[in-house]
């Protein structure tokens, strides 16, 4: 297995959430929103929402496509999930929800990607924030220390491609064969 591209992108979570998805995905699914508060990250096929602790310190993101299925996500990895991600475009955006794209990638097809996502340093950036925030009232720049922040809040998407898309018509519905 051969790691084909990497991007990545520091990132403030809007509302706690971090979405990467197709280019051409505009609408946002509610439900896999919802889902993301419980389980970290989940998706419906075309979004993939992360879920953060905090709101205000930015957050990691890196997506990864292997040229076979990924390897597996590593010992200390705080958690993870399977993902599938398809793009018709061949181009993913990684958003701020209200606050607009932080950054897009080209993957190397369009397709249908597949993979795991995983994360670290969600539990201690989460205590950090918490911690500041607390020493708020006796230090008014207690907020500083949220560019020197001891740790970094990362989530990684190793993906694989699996696929071609999913024809569509005009009316943008999936073609049945």
């Amino acid at each position: 297995m051969a790691l084909v591209t990497e991007y990545s992108v520091a990132t403030t979570p809007d509302r706690r959430m971090v979405e990467v998805y197709d280019a051409d995905a505009y609408l946002g699914d509610t439900a896999a929103m919802d889902a993301a508060e419980v389980e970290v990250v989940a998706g419906n096929g075309y979004h993939l929402y992360l879920y953060s602790l905090q709101p205000d310190i930015a957050v990691q993101v890196t997506i990864r496509v292997w040229d076979s299925p990924p390897p597996e996500p590593p010992a200390n990895a705080e958690g993870h999930t399977t993902v599938s991600l398809e793009s018709d475009t061949g181009m993913l955006v990684v958003n701020r929800l209200g606050f607009g794209p932080a950054g897009q990638m080209t993957l190397p097809r369009p397709g249908v990607y597949e993979g795991h996502a995983w994360w670290t340093g969600r539990r201690a950036m989460a205590a950090f924030y918490a911690s500041t925030l607390r020493r708020l009232d006796d230090d008014p720049d207690a907020l500083e220390a949220w560019k020197n922040a001891p740790v970094t809040e990362r989530y990684v998407f190793d993906l694989a491609w699996e696929r071609e898309p999913e024809p569509v018509d005009e009316d943008g519905e999936t073609v049945e064969f």
